[in-house]
């Protein structure tokens, strides 16, 4: 026998939620375009690391994020930005570099 349903759940951030927005900083302030120049001011779309931070993350709307993108590339270019962080050391393990083989020599495991 079928159990009836009295009440619904309700699922957070559904279409009867609210929904959260985020403004895009450069839409407030009514800016056309990003210039390279500012690095303070490009340095919040950039990690630590030195990677580009994403959209999801900045809050930025598509069109100020790829004017963010193409500053930040100009300012790596006139070395006012990073391409890396320093001091960053690299981890050991994982992944090898395709030229590293270990102790197999030139071709791998293969005999000539």
């Amino acid at each position: 026998m079928p159990r009836e349903r009295t009440q619904q759940r309700k699922r957070p951030g559904g279409p009867t939620g609210q929904v959260k927005r985020r403004n895009c900083f450069f839409c407030k302030d009514k800016v056309t375009e990003i210039d390279y120049k500012n690095v303070n001011g490009l340095r919040r779309y950039v990690s630590e690391k030195g990677k580009i931070r994403s959209r999801r993350i900045t809050g930025a709307c598509r069109r100020h994020q790829v004017q963010v993108a193409q500053a930040v590339k100009r300012a790596r270019e006139m070395a006012l930005l990073p391409y890396v962080a320093e001091g960053v050391e690299e981890r050991t393990g994982g992944r090898r570099d395709r030229g590293d083989r270990g102790d197999r020599g030139d071709r791998g495991d293969r005999d000539r």
